[in-house]
Parts: structure tokens; sequence; C-alpha cells
């Protein structure tokens, strides 16, 4: 099931889709060493055998950071699913 946030601004309610992100645990195939943030939405997504859930996040830039929070010191975005957030 896919989760949405409300925003209310002006009285009008905006809806933002948020996306369920998970980090890759295994740094052995990624350059660099990093940890791999995806999203739902990933090509890689349900190949990642060692991860750890992140959760609902409105964007990479929360997930990564949470990430970073969880210990994962080296975490940065998928290049095909955060590019924005890749590193």
């Amino acid at each position: 099931m896919k989760s949405l946030s409300i925003k209310i601004m002006n009285n009008n309610l905006k809806f933002k889709k948020m996306k369920e992100y998970r980090v890759n645990k295994n740094t052995n195939n990624n350059p660099g060493g990093h940890n791999e943030v995806h999203n739902q939405d990933c090509k890689y997504y349900d190949l990642i055998s060692s991860y750890e859930e992140l959760g609902y996040h409105p964007n990479c830039h929360t997930a990564v950071a949470d990430a970073k929070r969880k210990g994962y010191s080296k975490a940065d975005g998928c290049k095909e699913c955060s590019n924005e957030c890749h590193n």
C-alpha cells in the first residue's frame, strides 16, 4: 500500500505521493564504497539482498539523510532512481 502526505495550503488540500526507500548494506559493487539508497520504483529495489528499510520519504534527500542518521555515513542516492542525490 502506498502512503500519501497531506499538506494544507491556503485552505486547499495538496497531495504528494511518498515513496518507500531502502539502503543497500552491501558496498562491494558500489563505486567509492557507498551505501546506495533506492526507492520503490527502482529496477534494483527488489534485487538487493542485504538492505535496511528506511520507510516512506517525500524525496531522496530525506531518505539519504535518514540512512546517514542510521549509521550509513557514506550513503548516497542510486544513479538510476535517486540521481539528484547521487555523488
